[in-house]
């Protein structure tokens, strides 16, 4: 009996792990109102170590990777949004419906540590319902995205609103990263965050201190950048991080915008008979000379004259090799000649090596007189002599 316990034991563990692979989250939300759902890294390591808690012992906390989409889709919904900082952490998924309809959604995470992948399957049906029609959108420097959107945070600000709007009716209605607002990548440094939107909304009227936003004397001292004090009586933040700008305060009150214009009315696509068509008239002739002449008879002259002036500087300034030479020194101008000739005195030497020493091994002129040294009696003499070592005769030979 033992061990046919630990069979259906076995077995069970098995089917739990192959159904659980690709287990399936429902959800159902109104339109208007913050979605958010946590992607825990614990419910994906069970699935990629079933077995390792109950027999092994061992406990794994491997770095995911998370990668969401719509399914036979490339990308979320355009309404739902994912972040994950770091394969540590966990993921979120968080947006808000702006019309009802039907989203499934696919989350695949990926084990850095094995290379496994699990596929999760989360079916979010989105109802219709009237939206809040007061709303108000404040901004939260000292925050992030995903420091925010856990629940406990969100009841944090949520309840800090609820002072601040003085009524308990009230709803997060969307939650946006600054940098989705076009703000700017904070530095690495301590004390430097991205900064979030919050959007909160009621069925209850505004309270004097979100009023107080409107007024021109707030609004002058926005555009002037100076420093905007707590209107008094209005600082309901308990904790500093989670403390607004009242300077990015905007409030909406959706009972005073304007219906949306009607689509425009089909027709049966056949215009209706009223005579025949009229062409409209063709163009005025047009005179293209000066376009001519502008475009390209102006560009060729100018590159007429600029070649011309480039010839007289390159041909018809030049000296010449006769004045060069009657300018130059005459010791100069020797020395440069002797250098011509011993060069082609080598370059003719090069085919064969059973010549005399050459005349450009001897002593050239007097630098001094310019006069040329006498040549030495014998041709056998070497330019270095060789020296006696009294050593040489230790050398193995």
């Amino acid at each position: 009996m033992a061990g046919c316990g630990s069979w259906i034991f076995f077995l069970t563990v098995c089917a739990v792990t192959l159904f659980g692979a690709s287990a399936e989250l429902k959800f159902t939300i109104p339109v208007g109102k913050l979605f958010t759902y946590e992607l825990m890294r614990e419910t994906f390591q069970n699935d990629f170590e079933p077995l390792s808690r109950l027999y092994a012992g061992r406990l794994y906390d491997d770095p995911m990777v998370f990668k969401c989409n719509r399914q036979s889709f490339p990308d979320l919904p355009e309404w739902l949004r994912f972040t994950q900082r770091h394969p540590y952490d966990n993921g979120f998924l968080y947006g808000t419906p702006t019309s009802p309809g039907k989203s499934i959604i696919e989350v695949y995470a990926v084990n850095k540590r094995s290379y496994e992948t699990a596929r999760h399957i989360i079916v979010i049906s989105i109802i219709a319902e009237k939206m809040l029609p007061y709303q108000a959108e404040f901004f939260i420097k000292l925050r992030e995205i995903e420091k925010v959107l856990p629940s406990s945070v969100q009841v944090e600000i949520k309840q800090d609103l609820q002072n601040l709007w003085k009524t308990e009716n009230l709803e997060i209605v969307n939650i946006t990263n600054a940098l989705d607002r076009g703000g700017r990548v904070p530095l690495p440094l301590a004390g430097h965050y991205e900064g979030v939107f919050v959007k909160v909304g009621s069925e209850d009227y505004f309270s004097n201190c979100l009023l107080r936003v409107l007024t021109p004397e707030h609004q002058k001292q926005c555009r002037a950048g100076a420093k905007v004090k707590v209107p008094g009586g209005c600082n309901f933040c308990s904790i500093p991080s989670n403390c607004i700008t009242w300077c990015k305060t905007e409030l909406f009150d959706l009972t005073k915008q304007e219906p949306a214009t009607p689509a425009p009315t089909m027709g049966s696509g056949i215009l209706e008979t009223g005579g025949d068509f009229d062409p409209p008239e063709s163009p005025p002739s047009r005179d293209f000379l000066p376009d001519y002449i502008v475009t390209v008879i102006v560009p060729l002259i100018l590159a007429i004259i600029l070649c011309l002036l480039l010839a007289y500087v390159m041909f018809g300034r030049r000296e010449g090799v006769v004045k060069r030479n009657a300018k130059t020194n005459q010791i100069q101008l020797y020395h440069h000649h002797t250098i011509h000739e011993n060069t082609d005195e080598l370059r003719n030497m090069a085919g064969s090596r059973g010549v005399s020493p050459p005349l450009s091994t001897l002593p050239m002129f007097n630098s001094r007189t310019g006069e040329r040294a006498p040549s030495l009696q014998s041709d056998n003499i070497p330019l270095i002599m060789a020296q006696h070592d009294p050593y040489s005769d230790t050398l193995p030979r």
